[in-house]
């Protein structure tokens, strides 16, 4: 584990295979989206997500099936000041219901949107908080900001928060090609913000890594560090969530009006997205790849320090609500057997392996399904390839969980 001073960090323990099937919940995605909350199935137990008592700085702690450890603090009176901007979005509704899983310790808590949806109220964590403004008066006195409003937000208010003392934890992709700012996964390279902590430096900025390069580099990591990646090709199946809550919700309307025989609604992509599936909805580069796809090859090599592994990748968006789904194709330096990549990968933090051949059991989208975990499978030898230089392995993860809010919440902890 992770030692954060007095704080711990990790993800609750994987289920096990046979009850994944049980698993497959799906938490609210915003606060209007009520038609998509029922998208899967009913969420978890409100247990679950349910107030803990608070208690103080000497948190207590428990450690998970993976051997990890995750933080037990809740409210207590000598925690950071915290402020989430854009709580109304899919992720930001994401971000609360993470810290109350993770009972993340906080002080106090500020509730940030735009003008439009100032006034009106949140829950989180058994008390009632009224949504402010986001100004650029709204970060005095913060000690961590997480942030998914959108880049243009995070350019303009990012700084500011920063200036103020700030940490800023952004989910855009604002900041995570820029010099100096941290492009963090926690498991995998928590060294690129060991200078970022609490009492140690006077704020700055972090960035969250696209949802797709999360989901991808948690499995593929752990080869990279055994034998060496050469080249990696990706071929992503991406869920409505990662064009937001309102996407979500056309794809419920869509699916429900072509069942009804009805001309479909086509207001967030130009497309009929129910019962369909189309190239990434981001714009697209010169080089004939889009902007996600150019993400993945860039950001990766940022997170690896590495500019020479070779990096391709086709991103799809298909008609899933919330997790994402990909088929990896790796070319090693050095030969790796595909029963020593499995247990590589068995032995990773934040996976869960899905590999019965005999029962044709892989990963799916709604295994992954309001998941912590990322979720691996169809782990074989690429015939293609000379010897055992080459390896296929398909991954699923929840796009707005791991993909997003909780790797932000992870780097909020390591900040501790």
């Amino acid at each position: 584990p992770h030692k954060l001073g007095t704080y711990t960090r990790s993800s609750p323990s994987p289920p096990s295979i046979e009850s994944l099937s049980t698993m497959a919940a799906c938490a609210p995605a915003s606060l209007s989206l009520a038609g998509a909350r029922a998208a899967y199935a009913a969420p978890r137990s409100r247990a679950t997500f349910g107030r803990r008592a608070a208690v103080a700085r000497s948190s207590s702690s428990r450690r998970t099936g993976s051997g990890a450890v995750m933080v037990r603090a809740g409210k207590t009176p000598d925690g950071p000041r915290v402020a989430i901007a854009g709580i109304t979005g899919a992720v930001g509704q994401e971000f609360i219901r993470v810290l109350v899983e993770r009972n993340f310790p906080y002080s106090e808590m500020k509730m940030l949107a735009s003008a439009r949806s100032a006034g009106k109220e949140v829950e989180f964590d058994g008390e009632t908080y009224v949504i402010e403004e986001l100004t650029a008066e709204s970060f005095d006195g913060v000690d961590i900001a997480l942030f998914s409003a959108g880049g243009s937000i995070s350019k303009t208010f990012g700084p500011i928060a920063a200036e103020k003392g700030c940490f800023v934890v952004d989910n855009s992709s604002a900041f995570r090609m820029t010099e100096g700012v941290p492009l963090v996964i926690p498991e995998v390279n928590p060294e690129a913000m060991a200078d970022f902590k609490l009492g140690k430096k006077k704020g700055g900025i972090i960035a969250n890594p696209n949802c797709s390069t999360i989901i991808a580099l948690m499995a593929v990591t752990p080869l990279h560090r055994a034998v060496g990646v050469k080249r990696m090709i990706a071929s992503t199946y991406q869920a409505a969530s990662g064009a937001g809550a309102m996407a979500m919700a056309e794809l419920e309307q869509q699916t429900k009006e072509v069942l009804a025989g009805e001309p479909v609604t086509m207001d967030i992509f130009p497309f009929q997205y129910a019962f369909n599936l189309f190239s990434h909805n981001a714009p697209m580069t010169e080089n004939g790849y889009n902007e996600e796809e150019m993400k993945m090859v860039k950001e990766t090599q940022k997170i690896w320090d590495c500019n020479t592994v070779e990096i391709a990748a086709t991103c799809i968006r298909v008609p899933v609500m919330r997790a994402h789904a990909e088929s990896i194709n790796l070319t090693f330096e050095t030969e790796l057997d595909e029963n020593d990549a499995r247990e590589l990968l068995s032995k990773a933090a934040g996976l869960t392996i899905i590999d019965d051949r005999a029962n044709n059991r892989f990963p799916t989208p709604l295994d992954a399904t309001n998941m912590d975990n990322v979720y691996v499978g169809r782990i074989r030898q690429d015939i293609s390839q000379p010897g055992k230089t080459g390896l296929e392995i398909f991954v699923c993860g929840d796009q707005i969980k791991k993909g997003a809010a909780l790797n932000a919440v992870q780097i909020a902890e390591l900040l501790l």
